[in-house]
């Protein structure tokens, strides 16, 4: 009994705080329509904050606890509201999740810059007080927060229902300009509402910390826990969202204490969150269509067939003549750069062109891998029922949500590559014992590809092909239905398409493209683990192919350059690893309502240099029998990449 009375002491303390950081997230939501990715993140740079000013510059507690939930937590979400989410809530969900996970590893490059690794620890309050209940003693640090967590909940339950405030918080998302005729300031409401769900954020990483630790991942991914209490209040009922968190603390609490500490059973107790959520977003009701205005997105313009095949073919040549003269260690980074730029197009895919966001993808290259190994066939048939089977994987996890939208979908992937992580790619069975798994290199047509530079050649054509794929869907039919999905959903449900069975092939078809890089990742190293598909690692790549471009075949290629570079560039400047970081997610956050990125710059760029010496170079030319000295418009190739005539207009419907 008294083991029983722990395990509750224990689950009320962590569902306490669960509930107060998703109390947090539904109030930023329920008043913005932004879903805050980086909640935790937040929490875990304001709980370094609380150490520096109580630890490091010896403040009294209360004074620091009041300087971080009263000043720096308010003043940030007040930045945030003004100067970042400001009008995301209007805009395509992918472009709300991009910033908000551009956000969270700008904290995390922010917290490890300003705060390198170090052994550090934040006592509990009042860590000398408590209550004995027979054979349990309660701590106050736990009472504390059992009790804060219930004032946060009646008050915010007050706040919104029995205020002129929290009317016009309600009021400010569902119909801001109405509210500006009733004298409201929607802005500002908006602002309170952030530093409100700032401040919370702050106060449950402050109240986790002294039992988590002062860690940079572990305080982050612990909102996974928050995610699932506020899917259970479907992100606007604050008593659901209290009772979901309560009860996902109990029972993370009673499953680590009574399941089997062996087999299979003892993983489960890992991944009690994530598995929660996952069932949270497969229970919620059908998704309604949002109408209202609709806003495209202005895609990047398409080369022309010429245009394509020259940029394939030097491609090609500039990875022959470097796989002649390079060490195999530098060989294994570009084909690993090849790698980085496949599951970046597999990305262009789902989330530059069909308007969706994985939060898994190398999770899904892990998948490829994994089969591609197990299968134990280094030939093109190998390859490909691999990919198939990381096909068929990413269907699975876009089936179960089905009937449900853009957020959902991400989060069913974000738990999907947690539940992966621990009972998966750590399992015995999965990369062994031991946590890696040989792999040979891939055969074509009997001939074996023994040498790397070869082999990197081969990735490279893989590359080039997939990337012309990319360009044959787009410029189809299925390329056009793709844009109009992404950018008016709701016409397209008037229209009758029927996008639910497309979303999921959509999924599977990105998935698969995922697994076929990555079972040819598996084949260049020669030996994978569970290190190398890391659920973390999805999301930089996530945020570079939106800083180079996502819906450009350009943008992919030259993101999976960058995201190669970075542990480089890290392991030669180890100091400036968390700066990297910060750059990568503040350019996110800067590119991310427009998802050209940077390709999109250096189009332009061409475009003005074309037009500027273009003219000039042909008339030096001797005049060819056929041919003026200029330029006709005869000339001119319809989908030239040079050209606009390819981008997508912005619609603007009236409700």
């Amino acid at each position: 009994m008294s083991s029983f009375m722990s395990y509750t002491n224990f689950g009320l303390f962590s569902g306490a705080a669960y509930a107060i950081a998703a109390s947090g997230l539904v109030l930023t939501y329920t008043t913005t329509r932004v879903f805050n990715i980086a909640h935790g993140a937040f929490g875990m740079v304001l709980s370094f904050v609380f150490w520096d000013f109580s630890v490091r510059q010896g403040l009294p507690l209360w004074l620091s606890l009041v300087l971080v939930l009263g000043v720096v937590a308010p003043l940030i979400g007040w930045f945030l509201q003004r100067f970042v989410v400001r009008g995301l809530g209007e805009g395509p969900v992918s472009v709300s999740l991009v910033v908000t996970v551009g956000l969270l590893v700008f904290c995390i490059g922010l917290a490890t810059w300003v705060w390198p690794p170090e052994a550090r620890s934040v006592p509990p309050f009042m860590p000398a007080s408590g209550l004995q209940f027979g054979d349990t003693y309660i701590t106050a640090h736990q009472i504390i927060t059992i009790l804060s967590s219930i004032v946060v909940a009646i008050l915010l339950y007050l706040l919104l229902t029995r205020t002129r405030i929290g009317t016009a918080m309600r009021a400010s998302v569902d119909n801001p300009e109405l509210l500006k005729l009733f004298g409201g300031k929607p802005d500002q409401v908006a602002a309170l509402s952030w530093a409100i769900g700032i401040s919370l954020a702050a106060l449950s990483g402050i109240l986790l910390v002294s039992v988590v630790g002062l860690d940079y991942y572990a305080l982050t991914l612990l909102v996974v826990n928050a995610y699932a209490a506020a899917m259970l209040g479907r992100l606007k009922s604050l008593p659901l969202t209290f009772v979901g968190a309560m009860a996902l603390g109990l029972v993370t609490s009673y499953s680590a204490g009574y399941l089997p500490s062996d087999g299979w059973l003892n993983d489960l107790r890992n991944v009690v969150p994530p598995l929660f959520l996952f069932v949270v977003i497969i229970a919620m009701p059908q998704a309604q269509l949002r109408v209202g205005q609709v806003k495209g997105i202005v895609s990047a313009p398409l080369p022309s067939l010429g245009k394509a095949l020259g940029w394939g073919a030097a491609l090609l040549v500039l990875t022959a003549l470097l796989t002649g003269n390079m060490s195999t260690a530098n060989l294994l980074l570009v084909g690993t750069a090849a790698t980085y730029a496949m599951v970046m197009l597999s990305l262009a895919l789902l989330t530059g062109y069909g308007g969706h966001v994985s939060l898994a993808q190398f999770t899904f290259a892990g998948v490829g891998a994994l089969a591609y190994a197990k299968l134990d066939e280094p030939n093109l048939y190998g390859l490909f029922v691999s990919a198939l089977i990381a096909a068929g994987v990413g269907a699975l996890v876009a089936l179960p949500v089905l009937r449900l939208t853009g957020l959902y979908l991400a989060l069913s992937t974000l738990a999907f590559a947690v539940l992966m992580d621990k009972l998966v790619f750590q399992a015995s069975f999965a990369f062994g014992f031991n946590g890696t798994l040989q792999a040979r290199r891939l055969s074509i047509l009997g001939t074996s590809i023994t040498s790397t530079g070869g082999y990197v050649l081969v990735m490279a054509v893989f590359l080039v092909l997939m990337g012309f794929f990319l360009l044959f869907i787009r410029r189809g039919v299925l390329g056009r239905v793709l844009i109009a999905m992404r950018d008016s959903p709701a016409a397209c449900g008037t229209l009758g398409l029927d996008m639910r069975w497309f979303r999921v092939a959509l999924f599977g078809l990105s998935a698969g493209m995922a697994g076929l890089a990555g079972g040819l990742f598996a084949g260049l190293r020669g030996t994978i683990g569970a290190a190398d598909f890391q659920f973390f690692n999805s999301l930089p790549l996530l945020l570079l192919a939106v800083v180079f471009g996502v819906t450009s075949v350009t943008g992919a290629t030259l993101g999976g350059i960058g995201l190669m570079l970075l542990p480089v560039l890290q392991s030669n400047y180890p100091s400036l690893a968390g700066l990297m970081l910060v750059i990568i997610g503040f350019g996110a956050v800067a590119l991310a309502r427009d998802p050209n990125g940077l390709a999109n710059l250096m189009f332009k760029a061409g475009r003005f240099l074309e037009a500027r010496f273009a003219p000039q170079l042909l008339a030096r030319l001797p005049a060819l029998p056929g041919r003026g000295s200029t330029l006709g418009e005869a000339d001119v190739d319809p989908l030239d990449e040079s050209i606009d005539h390819n981008q997508e207009v912005p619609a603007h419907v009236a409700p």
